[in-house]
């Protein structure tokens, strides 16, 4: 009897080992990864090759990225309307799609409906420009990653100071490694969610950091065409320095930034004090 029990309890785990969802591939250095590749700077974009190129060796990558550029679009999503979805081969061996859509529905509709599984690793960039401090709430770079974390899977967003191609090839190296290294170390599984930042020429070493909650600076210039309309001109500029240990420092002093991210934004001393609230719920209205 006992003999039959354990023929049972080990049955039930290799079950379990095969179909649990924190079981990845990638947990394996020996193993193919399937990498998803994103971006918001748009299919065609240098940052978004250089990744493909970088990342080949690792496994099968396949792309799904925006047609045209979606910089700025946050964690926005493509709704009501269809989706037109183009065939394309980015780097040789490296095929994909160009979506007419956002950033984040680009990375939700190829985990759901492209993918012949589910993937190791979503990477979305390298995006032209850096993604620090609260410019990750309005990045469509971080809001591809984050989709995919929605879903559990371990995604990083790749941003670089500048538009310098040997730049592009140098940070797209690191992220190999970086992916190499947290493979080794186990860690591609969900719940990771990085925001990696590198300046341009290089960098003097790898800081890991926290996000800047400092406000970026927004000038609105205010001009009127010569019918006397009135208009305004957004002008975004970039923070320049901050204090130590956050992201924006780190690039402003010569670093890549890596930043773990996470989805749950929920203040927990907050929910402390609002416990303190003499609040009851209004009965329903009569007839409702």
């Amino acid at each position: 009897m006992i003999r039959y029990r354990k023929r049972f309890v080990w049955c039930w785990l290799a079950i379990f080992s095969l179909l649990s969802p924190g079981i990845f591939s990638g947990d394996n250095p020996d193993d193919q990864l399937l990498i998803l590749l994103t971006n918001d700077d748009g299919y065609d974009a240098p940052g978004l090759r250089a990744l493909a190129e970088a990342l080949a060796p690792l496994g099968e990558v396949v792309v799904a990225a925006p047609v045209d550029n979606q910089s700025g679009t946050g964690h926005g999503t493509t709704s009501r309307q269809f989706i037109s979805a183009r065939p394309i081969e980015l780097v040789p061996g490296v095929r994909g799609y160009a979506l007419a859509a956002r950033p984040a529905t680009c990375a939700r509709l190829a985990l759901e409906a492209l993918l012949p599984r589910r993937p190791d690793l979503v990477l979305s960039g390298i995006n032209r420009g850096l993604n620090v401090g609260v410019v990750t709430y309005y990045s469509g770079t971080v809001g591809a990653a984050r989709e995919a974390a929605f879903l559990g899977i371990p995604a990083i967003a790749v941003s670089l100071q500048g538009d310098n191609a040997a730049d592009y090839a140098a940070t797209a190296a690191f992220v190999r490694r970086l992916v190499e290294e947290l493979r080794k170390q186990g860690r591609l599984r969900p719940g990771l969610f990085l925001n990696v930042n590198a300046p341009a020429g290089g960098w003097r070493s790898v800081e890991f950091t926290r996000q800047s909650a400092t406000p970026t600076p927004q000038v609105f210039t205010r001009t009127t065409n010569p019918r006397g309309d009135l208009y305004f001109w957004s002008d975004y500029r970039a923070l320049p320095d901050d204090v130590e240990g956050t992201d924006v420092w780190a690039v402003a002093h010569g670093s890549i930034s890596i930043t773990p991210l996470q989805i749950d934004q929920t203040q927990a001393a907050g929910l402390d004090w609002l416990r303190q609230l003499q609040l009851e719920a209004a009965p329903a209205t009569a007839g409702r």
